[in-house]
C-alpha cells in the first residue's frame, strides 16, 4: 500500500481517510529486513591513559576501558552475581560501607561495582551507591570512565535525584573525561525522571541541541529515542514531528525501538489517531514489526474500546511469525471486561489456554475484574477462592484485585471480610492494600470500618505519609452533593482537606485525621 503522505505531514484533525490508511499498515504487514539498530553502548576510552600517566616514561602504557565486558561467560556472569549478592547481605548499618568493601578488596573490581550500583539502586540505596564510587575511586586499579559516570547518573535520575545526577557530571569532567553520548542520554533521562516535566523537557533540548555542536556527542538513536517517546508521553505533537524531521536528516536511522516508543506514549495517553500515524511511518520505513509492536497496539484499541481494530491486529499477530504472549491475552480480558463483554473476554480466555497457555497472576487478576465490572461478582470470588484451594502462592495484588471489586460494586462489608481472613490464607496485605481500602471506605462514608483500619494500619506499624492522605481528596470529591452551592465550596473544602492532612502527619495520628474527613 502506498502512503501518500510525508514524514512531517501533520494530523488532520477530521481525516478518516488518514486514520484507515494507518490501520492498513497493521493488517497488511509483510516481512522486510528490519533497519540495523544502533549501537547505545559507551564508545572505548583508550586514549584516556594518554592524558594521565601513572607510570615511568620508559614503560610501556596499554590502556583500555575499566567498563566491564560487553561478551561474558555465563560462568563469569553467574559469580559476579554471586560475589555481589554476598557483598548486599553483608551491607548493614552495622558498620561502614567501605569497611565491608574492604574485607573482600582482592575480589571486588569495577564490574562488581556496576552491579552493586544497579542493586543498591533497585532497593532506593543511592547514598549508598555513592560511598560504593568513593570507596572505587581509592583503588590502585580505579580508572576514570565514562561508563561509570553515566551509570551513575542513570542510577541518580531514576531515584529523582537530579542535582545529584548534575554533581556527577561535574565531576566527571573535572577528573579529565569528556562526556560522550552515553553520558548525555544518561543526564537527559534523569532530568526526564522530574516531578516539573516542562522544565525537564526544556533541558532536555537544551542538551540535544549542545550535543548536536559537540563532535564526539553527536545524537545517536539511543538519544532521539529517549526525547520522542519523552515528548509523546507530554502530548507535544508538534515536537515529535520535529524530532522526526530531524532525524530523517541526520545520519542516524530509526529502530523498532524508536517507533514503538511513541506508539506506546501516545497509545496510553488515548491519543489514536497519533499512534496510527507513526504506525505509517515504521512501515514507510521498512522497520518490521514485533510482538512489542503488537501488544501496544492490542493494548491502546481496547482501552479505547475499538475492538474491530484491536482484533484485527490480533488476526495480524496471529499470521505472522510473532507470537502471542500472556500479556496480549490479559489485555484483551481485561479491556472486554471494562466495556462488560463478558462473553467475549471468556473466549479469550478460552482461546489461551486451547493454544496451550498457563494463566498466570495477572490473567487471574483481569478475570477478577472482567467478572468484577460485569455484575459478576460471585464469579469472581469463585476464582479467588479456587486459588485459595489450589495452594498457589496467592500475590498481595491478587487480593487487592479481589477488594477492589468489592468496594466498586458497593460491597464494603465483604471487603472488611475478607481483609479480616487474608492472614489466615497466608495473604499479607501490604501498604497498597491499606490505601485502596482506606479510599474505598472514605467514598463510602463508612467511619466504623475506617477505624478499623487504622487500628489495622497501627498495629501493622503502617505509617501514612501526607501523599496517603491527599489522594483520599479524591475520593471525597467524587461524593455526590445534594447542594447547589457545591461549586462555591470546593477551593474552601480542598484547603480544609490539606490542613487536615498536615495537622495529621505533623502529629502522626490519622485516627484524628479520619474523624476530621468524616466530618467535613
Amino acid at each position: 500500500m502506498e502512503y501518500p503522505f510525508s514524514h512531517t505531514q501533520k494530523l488532520s484533525a477530521g481525516s478518516h481517510t488518514l486514520s484507515h490508511l494507518c490501520f492498513e499498515a497493521v493488517l497488511q504487514l509483510v516481512p522486510v529486513p528490519m533497519s540495523s539498530v544502533a549501537s547505545c553502548s559507551s564508545p572505548s576510552f583508550a586514549n584516556y591513559g594518554s592524558n594521565h600517566p601513572r607510570v615511568a616514561p620508559l614503560t610501556r602504557i596499554s590502556c583500555c576501558s575499566t567498563r566491564p565486558k560487553r561478551k561474558k561467560s555465563s560462568t563469569d556472569r553467574s559469580e559476579a552475581q554471586e560475589l555481589v549478592r554476598l557483598l548486599t547481605r553483608k551491607i548493614s548499618d552495622k558498620e561502614p560501607l567501605a569497611k565491608t568493601l574492604n574485607k573482600y578488596v582482592k575480589l571486588v573490581r569495577t564490574e562488581h561495582c556496576f552491579l552493586l550500583f544497579e542493586e543498591l539502586g533497585r532497593n532506593d540505596k543511592w547514598l549508598q551507591c555513592l560511598e560504593v564510587f568513593r570507596w572505587m575511586q581509592k583503588q590502585r586499579w580505579y580508572i576514570p570512565d565514562n561508563g561509570i559516570y553515566s551509570k551513575l547518573i542513570s542510577v541518580m535520575g531514576k531515584k529523582g535525584q537530579t542535582r545529584m545526577a548534575m554533581w556527577l557530571f561535574s565531576e566527571m569532567r573535572n577528573t579529565g573525561c569528556r562526556p560522550d553520548s552515553s553520558v548525555y542520554n544518561a543526564l537527559i533521562t534523569a532530568h526526564l525522571h522530574s516531578h516539573d516535566k516542562t522544565k525537564a523537557l526544556s533541558k532536555a533540548i537544551g542538551y540535544f541541541e549542545k550535543m548536536k555542536g559537540t563532535e564526539r556527542c553527536k545524537p545517536n538513536i539511543v538519544t532521539y529515542n529517549i526525547l520522542l517517546r519523552a515528548f509523546a508521553q507530554a502530548r507535544n505533537v508538534d515536537q515529535v514531528n520535529s524530532l522526526f524531521k530531524d532525524l530523517d536528516e541526520s545520519s542516524v536511522s530509526p529502530d523498532i525501538y524508536t517507533f514503538n516508543g511513541v506508539m506506546d506514549a501516545y497509545g496510553k495517553n488515548g491519543m489514536i489517531r497519533e499512534m496510527e500515524f507513526v504506525l505509517a511511518r515504521m512501515k514507510s520505513n521498512r522497520c518490521k514489526p514485533d510482538l512489542i509492536t503488537f501488544n501496544l497496539l492490542i493494548d491502546s484499541y481496547g482501552k479505547r474500546q475499538e475492538f474491530v481494530k484491536m482484533e484485527e491486529v490480533f488476526k495480524s499477530l496471529l499470521r505472522s511469525k510473532e507470537k502471542p504472549t500472556l500479556p496480549t491475552f490479559n489485555s484483551m480480558i481485561l479491556n472486554y471486561g471494562k466495556a462488560r463483554l463478558k462473553d467475549k473476554a471468556e473466549n479469550v480466555f478460552k482461546k489461551m489456554t486451547d493454544m496451550g497457555y498457563i494463566p498466570n497472576f495477572v490473567t487471574h487478576e483481569s478475570l477478577i475484574y472482567m467478572y468484577g465490572y460485569c455484575d459478576c461478582v460471585s464469579r469472581a470470588m469463585e476464582l479467588f477462592d479456587g486459588l485459595v484451594e489450589s495452594k498457589v502462592h496467592i500475590k498481595v495484588s491478587t487480593l487487592n484485585a479481589m477488594l477492589d471489586i468489592y468496594c466498586i460494586n458497593g460491597l464494603p462489608q465483604e471487603a472488611d471480610s475478607l481483609f479480616e481472613r487474608a492472614r489466615s490464607i497466608e495473604i499479607y496485605p501490604d501498604s497498597s492494600t491499606y490505601k485502596l481500602l482506606y479510599k474505598a471506605y472514605t467514598k463510602a462514608n463508612q467511619k466504623e470500618l475506617l477505624d478499623k483500619l487504622l487500628k489495622h494500619m497501627d498495629k501493622d506499624g503502617i505509617i501514612p505519609n501526607k501523599r496517603f492522605f491527599l489522594d483520599a481528596l479524591g475520593a471525597v470529591a467524587s461524593l455526590p452533593s445534594n447542594s447547589e452551592s457545591a461549586d462555591a465550596t470546593t477551593d474552601s473544602n480542598t484547603a480544609n482537606f490539606q490542613k487536615f492532612a498536615n495537622a495529621a502527619t505533623d502529629s502522626n495520628n490519622p485516627q484524628d485525621f479520619a474523624n476530621s474527613l468524616l466530618r467535613w
